[in-house]
């Protein structure tokens, strides 16, 4: 799905190593237990992928947005903070993944997590 590949690179780039630093510096409350998911702040508001992102999120199960607040806010929160790879692919269900690799020696580690989901205009066949 364009949108959700458009939102992942989107996403990349603030997690980028190289600009995660200042990211985090003025992002990271933005994302504090207690707030929901919103990443709208990526796309400007009133466009039509605006308001594709912003349904795409509120059809999302709870915990999957709660989820991904969270490690995102403990990405952000780390010194230094942690880099985080987001993608996405189709899938029949919602389908977190998530995995971490240590910093080492030689090269800082980092969060890739993977989302899976119907296509957003593909109704679920358990929908009412």
């Amino acid at each position: 799905m364009p949108m959700l590949q458009t939102f992942s690179l989107r996403l990349n780039s603030h997690f980028h190593p190289d600009r995660i630093d200042e990211f985090a510096t003025s992002r990271a409350k933005h994302f504090a237990p207690g707030n929901p998911l919103d990443l709208s702040f990526l796309e400007q508001d009133g466009t039509p992928l605006h308001r594709a992102w912003k349904t795409y999120i509120a059809k999302m199960p709870m915990s999957f947005s709660e989820a991904l607040r969270s490690v995102i806010h403990y990405a952000l929160s780390t010194t230094p903070p942690t880099p985080i790879n987001f993608s996405w692919a189709p899938g029949y269900d919602y389908e977190l993944n998530m995995w971490q690799a240590p910093d080492t020696k030689l090269t800082r580690g980092g969060i890739t997590v993977l989302l899976k989901s119907r296509y957003p205009d593909d109704k679920h066949p358990l929908e009412t």
